[in-house]
């Protein structure tokens, strides 16, 4: 089974705590605070590797962590930070934040790497909060949270010509002629229900890759059948061969045919209407071929190129595999991005450090700021409680409490925190 879609979990290494520890060696009075910082949480990197064809190892494993840092020591020492966790996965992989579907990386190139979550830093120690006024510090930090979040995996694959066009009018017998590729060919829709490549060699260093997209059907482009997973392997394809039933073997218009498909490229992505395409009038060996062939010309000769061809034979596909080769040459060697320019506007607005609320008799203050000054305190220490609580009073948190009505015995909440107000 071929997997062009996962969806996984992924969380950095959580930063290590910083260590309250005071020196008491023999002969060094009064050696001072020795608590060393927490390491660094490991990040979370994937890298496109083109040895992988697929995403299948993401459906087995979906949780993705990279190791926490470990805590400091005393003498100094810091903790040791995590190792980075790095994540294969192949070229041509587009990677989406799950919440919004917003793209954060398109790994185009073999080694490109992405970090998807970072580590959390590590908490300092009490040597770090030695001053004047306080010699002997009882307090450290915790360390930071790492990054996490859900991620939508997608592969887009890269080929430099695509076969499109309806189930059953030889895509796959084409690709088995002129490539060593072996798709199952049967006389049913939907025989090939996933992409196959093949790579086609013309004579000495010169090749390029075709893949084998299977059939699309009216409404693809809305995700009809599987017209989805279908339609994103033509974003990566340089030049597209459209190839049409001539004989119109099971009642269709080849004309009709050909409108059709276009209308569900343009619908799925407008930018695919621009891609270079060349019609393939496959099943010449039929009869009924050679007067569609004639309308085709008629019609749409003078805006493609238009190529009689009989796959199960082998007839016209060397000329046009070589064709398509001169084509190549005059295309960008690199795939032209399919996703459309879209112009975002940014609105930046003012973090608010904190709000004030009255809920059930009970003053409630949040906010981010306030929600990391929290993590990064050790609430069971009673000097870093003190210290956190001076450091909300400079934020103005008391005089905004008082301003909203607080009095003295009123509760107070602050996320875990709570206590009587008072000054």
């Amino acid at each position: 089974m071929f997997y062009d879609y996962a969806k996984i979990y992924v969380k950095g290494g959580d930063g290590g705590n910083g260590m309250v520890s005071f020196r008491r060696e023999k002969y060094v009075p009064e050696g001072g605070p020795s608590g060393g910082d927490g390491g660094n949480g490991g990040s979370v990197i994937f890298t496109a590797d083109e040895g992988l064809r697929t995403l299948v190892d993401f459906r087995y494993k979906r949780h993705f962590k990279a190791e926490k840092g470990e805590n400091g020591k005393s003498k100094n020492m810091h903790g040791a930070n995590g190792k980075d966790l790095f994540v294969r996965v192949p070229v041509g992989t587009v990677i989406r934040q799950e919440k919004n579907r917003d793209i954060i990386a398109d790994l185009l190139v073999h080694g490109q790497e992405y970090v998807v979550a970072k580590g959390g830093r590590g908490g300092r120690g009490n040597a770090r909060f030695v001053s004047p006024v306080n010699r002997a510090p009882e307090i450290a930090e915790n360390g930071d949270p790492g990054e996490e979040g859900w991620f939508e995996l997608e592969l887009k694959l890269l080929a430099d010509v695509g076969l499109i066009g309806f189930p059953n009018v030889g895509k796959s017998t084409i690709i088995s002629q002129v490539s060593a590729a072996k798709p199952k060919i049967a006389d049913y829709h939907f025989t090939t229900i996933d992409p196959n490549l093949g790579v086609v060699r013309l004579e000495e260093g010169k090749s390029f890759v075709l893949v084998d997209i299977p059939g699309l059907i009216e409404g693809a482009s809305e995700g009809v059948g599987l017209g989805h997973r279908f339609l994103r392997h033509v974003e990566r394809t340089r030049l597209l061969m459209h190839v049409l039933d001539a004989a119109g073997s099971e009642g269709r218009d080849p004309l009709e045919d050909f409108e059709q498909v276009n209308k569900e490229l343009t619908l799925y992505n407008p930018v695919l209407k621009a891609r270079p395409q060349v019609i393939v009038a496959n099943k010449m060996d039929l009869p009924e071929a050679g007067e569609n062939l004639k309308r085709l010309q008629e019609i749409l000769g003078d805006s493609y190129e238009i190529y009689p061809v009989s796959a199960v034979a082998g007839k016209g596909l060397q000329e046009l595999m070589f064709r398509a080769a001169q084509l190549l040459d005059e295309l960008p060697a690199a795939p032209p991005p399919a996703e459309e320019k879209v112009m975002r506007v940014t609105k930046v607005e003012k973090e608010e450090p904190f709000r004030v609320d009255l809920i059930n008799d009970v003053w409630e203050v949040t906010g981010p700021q306030i929600e990391r000054l929290l993590r990064k305190s050790n609430l069971d220490n009673e000097a870093a409680v003190k210290r956190l609580l001076l450091i909300f009073r400079k934020m103005g948190v008391e005089r905004m409490l008082r301003e909203k009505g607080a009095k003295d015995g009123d509760v107070v909440r602050i996320y875990e925190l709570e206590f009587d107000f008072m000054d």
